[in-house]
């Protein structure tokens, strides 16, 4: 009888049994879809061999008046800017003390140190860097205390213990000499308050980092600690806006950008700064047609230091310094009147979306005297979290609980072929980590999110905007930014690494570089539509390795044919005879055709890769079907 094509539909579908979901693909990990045939993703490499401290939740690139090309790096513990591949800790300064207010106590045999300080504001984990101290006496010299520390442990409000390193970072351990205190000299600079890592929800004991709020204050734990550590930013000119969310606003000058960076300060303290200057937001951006700095969910002119959720606060336009309304400015405020709070805002080209945690709002500039109108879009509209959002052009992508949407001039939920496995398994705690990502080269939106199991991000599940298709695959990643100022995507991983994507073909993360396991596999079709037992005789592959690294060797592809008798049946049951249930073919690049000896009502195809340098893509195999001359 004539070869059967192998056709499928493209796109993961999941929302079905695999029985029912004939003709289409079930399955997959490392895919994407383009033209409508899979085919393995790109690989990635390290960005340099420095890494940052803490996990990434922002990324933002940026190219200064000299064409000098950075990136903004906000993690739990540190802002950064990256210049080079080399990391420049910019996180601001909250409180530097007077020389003397510091004092340092040592135990012989520890490396502990205490350190005095009174109201000190700090809590674990914080950083504090040390200047003007002298040696304790011993082993305790002044290049051991005069660095950088992070706090090990807050004993109370007036102290908190650090371990004694020296330069190269090693430890060291105080000896009897060690009876000093420090000096009279002694300076503490204080940097903001870490972040968390991992949601804590909850109120009360347990709630939130140790030492955050008073005793049994519950409420405070919430408000302070509840929350994961989350940074927007964007462009000034040259110059770079941050903003840790329900957090305070910074300013970072590239005039200071000569090595060691300056760091960045309050935006109330700049100069010529009006006292009408925000101190806390959840979010910051500058609108790119009018250059109005905007800042959403920030503290009203009149009650500076108090925020209101729901509160959007604009600058006089081209500066940012100007925020209190006065007649002969643009500056001014919106109050959004649904919802409890603002989570997020996106730019797009004729407005910026503002989202609540029930409705959806568009922000337009109108012009004087009104600067800004806002009006409501949808209401009853959910959203994961304040990252889900991506805009392409004038086209809005996210996640909500349980759906996903899409606004193209009006909210409409977006059909979902794997809905159901995202959403079924899906760590809700950790929602606020889930972000959304663009890689335009492939019509690509991204979401990355936790798994049930999982605290961190494990999984992703992308959208192909141009073929409306859906993929799922396995990848830890917690911030991305497209191609476009840089050459290539780049994406944050766990390991304190950023990596360029889609750079050749293998897992960059380990050196010698790690093949990269990538499958798809389809859900059964039923052989002579199922009536009755056939035999699957023959293969004639058709996959080709176009994009395939030079010197990679023998490259190859597993072609896995899986028969089975029943819907209900396992694949991978086999008896003793010569005919089998499924079969692995090995596919090179010029294999013509492979000789297999499967029986069966339906067959299903899996593609898989796992070695070094391998790129491939699947068209349309085909297999040789013969009747079966036996009942069942």
């Amino acid at each position: 009888m004539p070869l059967t094509k192998l056709a499928y539909r493209p796109g993961i579908n999941k929302e079905s049994t695999s029985y029912a979901n004939e003709g289409s693909w079930y399955d997959c990990d490392k895919v994407r879809f383009r033209l409508g045939f899979p085919e393995k993703i790109g690989g990635w490499i390290r960005l340099s061999a420095t890494t940052f401290l803490g996990s990434a939740r922002d990324l933002h690139s940026f190219v200064a008046l000299d064409g000098t090309g950075y990136i903004g790096v906000g993690t739990h513990l540190k802002y950064y800017i990256v210049e080079g591949g080399a990391y420049n800790d910019i996180t601001p300064i909250r409180l530097t003390t007077s020389a003397g207010d510091v004092t340092f106590s040592a135990t012989d045999g520890s490396s502990l140190i205490t350190v005095d300080d009174t109201d000190h504001g700090a809590i674990e984990n914080d950083f504090v860097t040390f200047s003007g101290a002298v040696s304790l006496g011993g082993t305790i010299t002044a290049p051991v205390l005069n660095q950088e520390y992070q706090i090990v442990t807050v004993l109370s409000a007036n102290s908190y213990t650090i371990e004694a390193k020296d330069i190269t970072g090693a430890t060291v351990t105080a000896n009897a000499s060690d009876t000093g205190d420090g000096g009279a000299s002694v300076v503490g600079a204080y940097q903001i308050n870490v972040g968390l890592d991992t949601t804590v929800a909850g109120t009360g004991w347990g709630a939130g980092a140790w030492s955050r709020g008073t005793w049994g204050s519950g409420t405070s734990l919430l408000a302070v600690g509840a929350t994961l550590r989350l940074w927007s930013a964007d462009n000034f000119g040259e110059d770079l806006i941050i903003n840790a969310r329900d957090g305070g606003i910074y300013y970072w000058d590239k005039s200071t950008s000569s090595a060691p960076f300056a760091r960045a300060v309050t935006l109330d303290s700049l100069a010529g700064a009006d006292a009408g200057t925000p101190t806390i937001a959840k979010q910051v951006l500058v609108s790119d047609n009018d250059r109005h700095v905007i800042v959403f969910g920030c503290d009203p002119v009149n009650n500076i230091g108090t925020q209101d959720p729901l509160l959007i606060r604009f600058s006089d336009q081209e500066n940012i310094t100007t925020w209190t309304p006065t007649a002969t400015n643009t500056a001014g405020d919106l109050r959004i009147g649904s919802g409890t709070r603002i989570v997020c805002a996106v730019e797009t080209r004729q407005q910026v979306l503002v989202f609540t945690d029930v409705s959806l709002h568009a922000m337009q500039y109108l012009g004087p005297p009104f600067t800004f109108g806002i009006s409501q879009l949808s209401e009853n509209t959910t959203i994961m979290g304040p990252m889900v959002a991506k805009a392409v052009d004038d086209l809005v992508f996210w996640m909500g609980i349980e759906e996903f949407y899409v606004y193209t001039g009006q909210v409409q939920k977006l059909p979902c072929t794997v809905r159901s496995y995202v959403f079924n398994d899906f760590n809700l705690a950790q929602a606020e980590k889930v972000f959304a990502s663009l890689n335009s080269s492939f019509s690509e939106v991204t979401w990355f999110y936790p798994s049930g199991s999982s605290d961190n991000i494990d999984r992703y599940v992308t959208y192909n905007y141009s073929e409306q298709v859906w993929t799922i695959g396995s990848l830890a990643r917690t911030a991305w930014i497209d191609r476009g100022i840089n050459q290539f995507p780049i994406a944050a991983g766990l390991d304190g690494y950023l990596y360029q994507h889609e750079v050749g073909n293998d897992d960059g993360s380990t050196m010698p570089v790690s093949p990269i396991s990538a499958y798809i596999e389809a859900s059964p079709i039923d052989i002579q539509d199922g009536d009755s037992y056939a035999f699957v005789r023959r293969l004639i592959p058709d996959v080709t390795f176009a994009g395939t690294a030079s010197g990679a060797g023998d490259v190859s592809v597993n072609m896995i044919l899986k028969a089975q008798n029943f819907p209900g049946a396992n694949f991978s049951y086999s008896d003793s005879s010569a005919v089998t249930r499924s079969a692995t073919v090995p596919v090179e690049q010029y294999t013509n055709q492979a000789n297999v000896r499967l029986r069966g009502r339906s067959v299903a195809l899996r593609v898989e890769s796992d070695t070094v340098g391998v790129r491939w893509r699947v068209g349309m195999p085909r297999i040789d079907i013969r009747p079966d001359g036996r009942r069942a």
